[in-house]
């Protein structure tokens, strides 16, 4: 089976799920408002600049997880699906989805936003697998930290090199959509680059590579 590789955030999805956690908790008075709805903004702002630092981010985005039992942060995160996912939705995600089912592929999500946020959405879009930065469990409690590379930039070639040794899959005709300048080294590695709705410097990069650029968003 060939590999369809899709990153999830601005891509399968019409926004960010990362930052529409922080905002779903900022309006469901889960952590201090003022601050946190200013600093998701900022590493928000970073991240579509290129200029994020990951562990920065990382300790400020996890440290709500561990104020919870798994429990309660179950039935938050499917509030969280109602109150924002629903709404940024694609159709055309989907379809592009069931077109690699037809044709056989296996479908892979590989995203910097951390698994607690995304594994839900994964397995509402009927992938076969996702690969996310993994939030440290101790005890079945979250610590705050991170669990071994951050699924990010390099990071993101990193996480897939390590899984495809576990997996029974290659990179020959692979392929691997995603919106972001961020993921530039993973498209570079496969054989079907696809940038989709992309940022102004990837779009740039992929008209001088010539490589397809697609929308999935509105009716065309």
């Amino acid at each position: 089976m060939d590999l369809a590789i899709f990153d999830l955030d601005n891509t399968l999805l019409g926004g960010d799920s990362d930052y529409l956690w922080g905002e779903f908790l900022v309006e469901n008075e889960l952590v201090d408002p003022l601050f946190y709805k200013q600093e998701n903004e900022r590493f928000y702002e970073e991240y579509q600049s290129g200029t994020l630092n990951i562990y920065e981010f990382l300790e400020f985005s996890l440290a709500p997880l561990t104020q919870h039992s798994q429990e309660k942060l179950q039935q938050l995160h499917q509030e969280f699906m109602h109150q924002k996912i629903q709404s940024v939705w694609l159709p055309k995600a989907d379809e592009l989805l069931n077109k690699h089912r037809q044709e056989n592929h296996f479908l892979l999500i590989i995203t910097a936003t951390n698994h607690f946020v995304t594994a839900p959405i994964a397995q509402k879009l009927g992938v076969d697998d996702i690969i996310a930065t993994m939030p440290e469990k101790i005890n079945n409690h979250y610590t705050g930290k991170v669990a071994g590379t951050p699924c990010f930039q390099d990071g993101k070639v990193v996480r897939l090199s390590q899984w495809l040794q576990n997996n029974d899959f290659s990179l020959e005709n692979s392929y691997f959509y995603s919106d972001s300048i961020n993921d530039l080294p993973l498209l570079k590695q496969v054989t079907h680059p696809i940038a989709v709705d992309p940022d102004e410097k990837l779009k740039q990069y992929a008209l001088q590579q010539q490589w397809k650029i697609l929308s999935l968003r509105g009716k065309n």
